[in-house]
């Protein structure tokens, strides 16, 4: 099978397409023919070596798939062969993959391969992140960075659903932050701008945002605690900038607020926490009340320009591999 290879660290160029053999899958899993890829922040900085787990070469990466059950591993009764379904697992960008058969979500009839794949990392995150990191109550107003991105057009649906009251969305440019009105945001900021936190308080009378997804990091971070109201909740899933932010227990001390850290792959260790966001993401997807964002696509061979584009800030929404 044809599968994108990783044999060191590096930049986009380290990536290429090889052939190597289809995958067995063993007990508790299944063989996925792999349909799209979604692409995530962390497979760049896994691509880099800069991950928060370390990287193992050789490697295909990609842990978000969506395609067909091939194979069933021994004792493995469902999901059935032929199965449409949506998988975390291992080496998704490649024709076959292997997925835990408990991770594998079946997709709903009115969705395409496509969005599939662009569906379960963020989707989960953007609900966690508000539904259990921050426990959003009704009300509430909330800053979503990177509003255009992936997580971010997510978090400014769900926001909205779970009856935010000021949803605030950061983007770079004119159309995306067009994108982030349109999917309901309130208030819509350029973050190029350098009075960008002085535009939260002034949206947010004053008093700062209640609730703020973070993942720029650095001093971008820093200024988000600034435009944090008093017992706001911060919440950290990611640092697209490369650099670490500085806080002080004084600074937080102050105004009662909380600085949380988010990471998925940690949450799969509570599949009961996963399977809740499934199901209620599901419920709004099927009812239509949640739409799924994919900018760009490219063909499997094009891996390396799909991440240049994402590390370009190129891109809206989620970009999917098509194989």
């Amino acid at each position: 099978m044809k599968a994108i290879r990783i044999d060191e660290t590096g930049g986009p160029e380290v990536m290429h397409l090889e052939e190597i053999e289809i995958p067995t899958p063993k007990a508790g899993e299944v063989l996925i023919k792999v349909a799209a890829a979604g692409i995530n922040y962390a497979d760049l900085s896994q691509r880099q070596g800069a991950y928060l787990t370390r990287t193992h070469t050789p490697t295909t990466p990609g842990f978000e798939f969506a395609g067909t059950v091939a194979a069933p591993g021994p004792g493995v009764n469902t999901p059935e062969v032929g199965t449409r379904v949506v998988a975390f697992g291992d080496g998704g960008y490649a024709e076959y993959a292997i997925a835990q058969a408990a991770t594998t979500i079946p997709i709903p009839p009115n969705i395409d391969f496509t969005h599939a794949a662009a569906f379960p990392v963020q989707g989960i995150t953007a609900y966690q992140l508000l539904r259990e990191s921050t426990q959003l109550q009704p009300g509430e107003s909330v800053l979503v960075h990177a509003a255009a991105g992936g997580v971010g057009t997510m978090a400014v649906q769900l926001a909205k659903l779970m009856k935010a009251g000021t949803v605030i969305g950061t983007a770079s440019n004119a159309s995306k932050l067009d994108l982030v009105k349109r999917l309901g945001a309130d208030i819509a900021i350029n973050y190029t701008e350098e009075n960008w936190a002085e535009q939260v308080l002034q949206a947010t009378d004053g008093r700062g945002a209640d609730i703020i997804l973070e993942m720029v990091g650095g001093e971008h971070a820093e200024k988000s605690l600034q435009c944090l109201a008093p017992f706001g909740r911060m919440v950290i899933y990611g640092a697209a900038s490369g650099q670490i932010a500085q806080f002080s227990g004084i600074q937080l001390m102050y105004k009662n607020q909380a600085i949380i850290g988010y990471w998925l792959t940690a949450q799969m260790s509570r599949p009961d926490h996963i399977a809740r966001a499934v199901m209620e993401l599901m419920q709004y997807l099927i009812g239509g009340k949640l739409e799924i964002i994919v900018g760009q696509t490219f063909p499997l061979a094009e891996a390396a320009e799909a991440h240049r584009a994402i590390a370009e800030r190129k891109t809206t929404g989620k970009v999917v591999l098509l194989v």
